[in-house]
């Protein structure tokens, strides 16, 4: 015994290592190297963890600020394209001191019909104003409150406005279909209108000045009973305004026929 317990205590630390080595590569042959993946897993994973953490809030920072810079290019752009249309709009140095305001909102189930923008009567805006965009016409002044006001599109299927065939002056009415048109009845039974005819405006018209641009003629129907029509393509982009511009109406006051 005492032989034996003398060899234990000098081949004891070789031996326990060995068989710790044996083990080790038996079970790295049975697990294809997964086991020692795992403990190294389990040993980094908080260092990669705080590492993915701060990576991803600086990059979810640096997207934000992308995103906003890109959103506020865009503002500024179409910023400036509004001021050099309020600038050039004729209608609006005739017509008094125009009035440029954000659309703050739309109805989903009016999408085409009313918007509210974001100014009111303590900008100057009273009710019959008319509201124009880069492109042409949009509507009016329905109802105003201090800070905000409503506009009627004339998109809208109950607007009704005087218009002319630009080339060929022969006169009707324009009713909204759609967000983006409209339709044209003429007063003559044979009227003079072709394909992409420019519409604007009455000179006849009660409650807006006349010239004002409308749309084109996308298509055109002379057998339609009571009186010949044609479908407008709008040139204000009613789905897509965020700016008008809004400015009093003129001197004629009283609509007659005209919604």
């Amino acid at each position: 015994m005492y032989i034996i317990r003398r060899w234990w205590e000098r081949h004891a630390l070789p031996l326990v290592l060995l068989s710790l080595a044996l083990g080790t590569a038996w079970t790295i042959r049975q697990t294809q190297g997964g086991a020692i993946f795992e403990i190294y897993q389990v040993i980094t994973s908080p260092l990669e963890l705080s590492s993915t953490k701060a990576e991803r809030l600086s990059d979810a920072k640096t997207l934000e600020l992308q995103a906003r810079l890109v959103e506020l290019e865009s503002q500024n752009q179409k910023l400036k394209q509004l001021l050099g249309y309020v600038k050039s709009a004729p209608q609006a140095s005739v017509q008094g001191r125009a009035i440029a305001s954000p659309v703050v909102g739309r109805s989903a189930d009016h999408w085409w019909q009313q918007v509210t923008l974001g100014r009111g009567s303590n900008a100057g805006i009273q009710v019959g104003f008319i509201v124009s965009a880069p492109g042409g016409l949009v509507g009016r002044i329905i109802s105003v409150t201090p800070n905000t006001s409503r506009v009627l599109l004339i998109s809208d299927r109950t607007s009704s406005v005087g218009v002319t065939i630009s080339r060929s002056r022969h006169m009707g009415f324009l009713r909204g279909q759609s967000a983006s048109l409209a339709v044209m009845q003429f007063f003559d039974k044979v009227p003079d209108v072709r394909h992409g005819d420019v519409v604007a405006t009455s000179p006849y018209s009660q409650i807006f000045p006349s010239g004002l641009p409308i749309g084109r003629v996308e298509s055109i129907n002379l057998s339609k009973s009571p009186a010949p029509e044609a479908v407008i393509s709008l040139s204000a982009p009613m789905p897509y305004l965020e700016w008008v511009v809004v400015y009093p109406r003129g001197e004629r006051q009283e609509a007659r026929g005209e919604r």
